[in-house]
């Protein structure tokens, strides 16, 4: 399978790095060392597949090409376009040519996010009450600096997309309103810190928050779960080690919980897993754009709540 990189920004050099020599070629027209300064100079004959990394706004007339032409195609997250019908067209185009076209959510291939998945579909935990998603980093003076990033909804499809694509990868539900605690822009003008809950129909059921912020100056990840037969958590993600699992099984009527942690120190591994499987999904042509288009509805919902 022969790639090439679109977009030779900081996504795009990892993504490369992880492809070695199957990345034949590089895309971009500020990059001085790049192969391309357009993809249409690009022989067709020449690749089999691209990964798009460039900034959202350049994402669909890329993707109609490529897909167009039927290339496989691996694309940043969000997939975030003006409207689901322009979502809907690419899907029908991949899969009319049979091709991959899939958005990269790496952190599913995070060992305790595995782990955690593995976790709630066994029922170990029981009946779940709470969830809580934390996610920061210290990106709000680069995102002001950025001649194209601080404008429009901020933190909320930077960082709220993962967490969204996370609640799904975990649980699967796509039948959640959102509601939103609070969007702040404290040194942006875009939104650099977000918070919003789910609406829970019955008092009964599961509760969850995320919370995201471009000002937590170390960057950090937390997620717990509060259940019924005990509690899981997860602090920080393999590429800020160490990264933590922590079970604890409750004890009745009360006391301290047995506890049981698993700690990772090791490079980020999520790049190369999520490589190989997209290799796997080009074999089948898979498309994950259903799931792009919830992920797009949630954030465009939880902006508007907040500008009115």
């Amino acid at each position: 399978m022969r790639f090439l990189t679109v977009g030779y920004g900081v996504q795009g050099k990892k993504r490369s790095a992880v492809a070695g020599d199957s990345c034949i070629g590089i895309v971009d027209p500020y990059y001085e060392g790049a192969d391309y300064k357009n993809i249409q100079e690009v022989p067709l004959e020449s690749f089999d597949a691209v990964f798009v990394c460039t900034p959202d706004t350049e994402k669909k007339e890329i993707l109609s090409y490529l897909l167009e032409n039927s290339k496989h195609v691996l694309v940043e997250k969000p997939l975030f376009l003006g409207s689901t019908k322009e979502l809907l067209d690419l899907k029908e185009v991949a899969e009319k040519n049979s091709v991959a076209c899939c958005t990269a959510y790496n952190h599913r291939f995070e060992p305790h996010f595995v782990r955690m998945k593995e976790l709630i579909q066994s029922g170990d935990l029981g009946k779940i009450y709470q969830v809580r998603f934390f996610y920061g980093n210290g990106t709000a003076r680069l995102v002001k600096n950025s001649m194209w990033r601080d404008k429009g909804y901020g933190v909320l499809p930077d960082l709220g997309s993962h967490l969204l694509d996370t609640f799904l990868f975990w649980f699967g539900d796509r039948n959640q309103n959102f509601s939103v605690i609070r969007g702040a822009t404290f040194e942006n003008k875009a939104f650099d810190f977000l918070s919003f809950s789910n609406d829970p129909k019955k008092s009964s059921d599961m509760f969850v928050q995320f919370d995201m912020t471009l000002l937590s100056w170390r960057n950090h990840f937390t997620a717990e779960i509060l259940a019924e037969k005990g509690s899981a958590h997860i602090s920080s993600l393999c590429k800020w080690g160490p990264s933590t699992f922590t079970l604890r099984k409750r004890k009745l009527p009360s006391g301290r919980p047995t506890e049981k942690s698993y700690t990772l120190v090791q490079p980020d591994p999520t790049w190369e897993l999520e490589y190989k499987a997209f290799l796997d999904m080009c074999k089948n042509g898979y498309t994950n754009i259903d799931h792009d288009i919830w992920i797009q509805e949630k954030l465009k919902s939880l902006y508007n709540k907040c500008v009115l």
